[in-house]
């Protein structure tokens, strides 16, 4: 199993369980990322993957090498050296993803829905580069996403808990439940999942609504971690045979 994500911490978010669960029934776990946080110092980042990675059991883990697009109106110019994953030429992304693919020998691929989840233009752009290299390989493709229901219902419980939360255009976030193909039950993974988040300490002990929600979820005992994000949901587009995972 090779999961494409936008930026660390994603991992645990939107797939941590499904990871723990695949690692633990003997399958080979890869996290690949594309970008490492362009306000971050990258080996900061990219360490803290890493030990949320070894939590999860992943075997492991990849930086395609492109920075964060970030998420405001204004998409600033490419650092020194790197090109912003937005900017990226869809095939030559896509064709370093299959080639990790290839060299993996690799049944599933995850990356996110048509929405990128919550729009971000990194998120999107993981949907269109996982598409891409599915269909240049023939990998089974299953694309993290949440119900919507389920998404306004967790924001309505940060928002009575006081939460910082942004809840601007979430009726339009993610999937219809009609779209999504699969369930994963992960509660019993809960426990592994809040300590891989909590790995991520730069982003939460940072600054924001993001690490103000992150520090939330660390922070709650693990059977109410477990109730909220004991279950991870995935659109597949395309039946495929996933021969073992």
């Amino acid at each position: 199993m090779v999961a494409l994500h936008a930026h660390p911490d994603d991992e645990v978010l939107l797939t941590g369980g499904t990871l723990a669960r695949a690692a633990a029934s003997g399958c080979r776990v890869v996290v690949v990322v594309a970008t490492d946080r362009m306000w971050d110092e990258p080996p900061t980042r990219l360490d803290e993957l890493r030990a949320a990675a070894a939590i999860l059991g992943v075997h492991r883990v990849v930086h395609l090498g492109y920075a964060d697009s970030g998420h405001g109106a204004i998409l600033f110019d490419d650092p020194p050296g790197r090109q912003r994953f937005v900017r990226a030429d869809l095939d030559e992304a896509a064709s370093r993803l299959a080639a990790l693919l290839a060299e993996e020998n690799a049944d599933v691929l995850l990356s996110y829905d048509s929405n990128g989840g919550y729009g971000h233009r990194d998120h999107v752009k993981v949907h269109e580069v996982g598409r891409r290299a599915a269909e240049l390989t023939g990998v089974r493709l299953l694309e993290a996403t949440m119900p919507r229901d389920a998404v306004l219902h967790i924001a309505r419980v940060l928002k009575a808990l006081r939460t910082p939360f942004r809840y601007e255009g979430l009726e339009r976030a993610f999937s219809p439940s009609k779209a999504i193909t699969h369930r994963f039950n992960v509660r019993r993974f809960a426990r592994q999942k809040q300590a891989a988040l909590a790995a991520h300490r730069s982003q939460v002990e940072g600054k924001g609504r993001l690490s103000a929600v992150m520090r939330l979820l660390v922070r709650l005992p693990t059977p109410v971690f477990g109730w909220l994000t004991g279950r991870e949901w995935y659109v597949e587009p395309v039946k495929g045979s996933g021969r073992r995972c």
